[in-house]
């Protein structure tokens, strides 16, 4: 059993804005000792209470394009004029070690991670109940974000886009009851954990107890 190793994996998480998966990726990484979150890179300015490191790492336009031409980003796209990418290096220190990542991240570097390492990922998407129950839940975080009519509307608009990306994902969580899908998301991390392609040093381990037999 000591020789038994498994390499982490990568735990993507994403949906449109509002359904809920920044309160769910918050209680994996509670439940999970050995999920760590990925933190991205991004331009967009920095709200009230956000720390740079350890909610993103904040930069100019200058040096994230820096990143992207060092090939220091494992995924990066734009959104809402700012750009928003995931740093290589601390990833793959973590799933050497054995650690999961878990990523915040839309569509568009899901694909990219895919093509990167299809076989390190796992792909949920977070959908919501209704329309309306989407719009009310923009609309009670714009009372913080003090986000305009206008912004709202064009979350809305982008999110029809996103959601049309369900089918290139493994998963689906319709988030109506959010313990519910708090649940199955820790789930489907536990089956994906136990995955034979996951398990360094299996096919030993079972030859040495069929010779024992």
């Amino acid at each position: 059993m000591d020789t038994l190793k498994r390499r982490g994996l990568m735990y993507i998480l994403s949906s449109p804005s509002g359904a809920g998966k920044t309160t769910i990726t918050r209680a994996l990484l509670k439940q999970n000792e050995n999920l760590v979150p990925s933190i991205s890179a991004t331009t967009r300015p920095r709200r009230a209470g956000e720390v740079h490191g350890q909610d993103y790492f904040f930069v100019s336009k200058e040096e994230f394009r820096e990143m992207v031409d060092n090939n220091d980003m494992l995924e990066h796209a734009k959104v809402f004029e700012n750009y928003y990418g995931t740093p290589r290096a601390p990833v793959e220190d973590a799933l050497q070690n054995g650690k999961d990542v878990i990523f915040d991240i839309d569509w568009q570097g899901t694909q990219q991670l895919f093509e990167l390492a299809a076989e390190d990922l796992v792909r949920v998407f977070l959908l919501p109940p209704s329309k309306q129950a989407l719009e009310k839940r923009l609309r009670e975080r714009s009372r913080d974000t003090r986000e305009s009519e206008e912004q709202i509307r064009s979350r809305m608009s982008k999110a029809a886009d996103e959601m049309s990306h369900y089918t290139e994902y493994d998963y689906v969580i319709i988030n109506d009851d959010i313990e519910k899908a708090i649940g199955h998301a820790q789930q489907i991390l536990e089956c994906e954990r136990l995955k034979r392609r996951r398990i360094a040093g299996l096919s030993d381990f079972v030859r040495g107890l069929m010779g024992g037999l």
